[in-house]
Formats: structure tokens, sequence, C-alpha cells
């Protein structure tokens, strides 16, 4: 039985392809890594105006897969200003902007099943945190 012999080149194509955007994607994700800090509550506020109407839409539809998706979306978020596994010192002129992202999810979730692990302050600190960060946004 003779097979048909498979050129490899096509195979390959986007194997190479990859290959030839992975040091774009190196720099991009470098040059993001040193974002000027100042720019960081309007980003805040900008991701936060854009998750919390879908966090309330998820939390009226009972629809709890929807926070899987808030909390990978969080830690990119997180990953790109530098915060998520150590506080980036850059961003310490904006812990309320830093808070709200980091509490966002976890809010959410309290709201949709409210039980005793949620802490009782945390839904207004988190109100009071997107205002005062909504108002460092504002004046940049």
């Amino acid at each position: 039985m003779h097979l048909p012999r498979t050129p490899l080149r096509p195979s390959l194509s986007p194997v190479l392809r990859l290959l030839a955007a992975l040091p774009l994607v190196v720099a991009a994700s470098m040059a993001t890594a040193q974002q000027d800090p100042s720019g960081f509550p309007l980003d805040s506020v900008g991701y936060l105006n854009e998750e919390l109407p879908r966090m309330e839409a998820a939390i009226a539809a009972k629809d709890r897969s929807f926070f899987h998706g808030a909390m990978i979306r969080t830690v990119q978020f997180s990953e790109r200003w530098g915060f998520k596994v150590k506080a980036n010192p850059d961003l310490a002129a904006y812990p309320m902007c830093t808070s709200a992202v980091m509490d966002y999810v976890v809010v959410g979730m309290c709201k949709l099943t409210p039980s005793d692990e949620c802490e009782p302050g945390l839904a207004s600190r988190f109100d009071t945190n997107v205002q005062r960060c909504r108002e460092v946004a504002a004046k940049k």
C-alpha cells in the first residue's frame, strides 16, 4: 500500500508564523510591563466601567459561569500592570484602584451567592474604592 506523501511545508507554515511572531509578542509584553503608572487609574476605571455592567447582568441572570471569565480577565489586567503576584511600587499611589480591580470578582460572587465567607464591609469598601479611583482618573 502506498500512502501519498504530504508535503511538510504547509504543516510547518503555521508553526513558522508563530515563531516569527514570538519576538513581537515578547516585545509587546515588555512594553506593557513598562507602562506609565500615571495611566493606571484611567485604565482601571475603563476596565471596571466595562466589567461592572456585565457583572450586574450576570448577577441578575444568576449566571455563575460569567465569573470564571471575569477572573481570567482580572488576572490578565493585573498582570499587564504588574500587581498580580506582588505589589508594584509604581502603583503605590493608587491603592483604591488596585483594591477595586482585585475585589471586583469577589464582590460579584458575594452578591450572586451571599454566604458567611463574604466579608460584611467588602461591598461598601469596593464601592468607595471604585468612586475614589474614578475621581483620581478624572484628574489625570
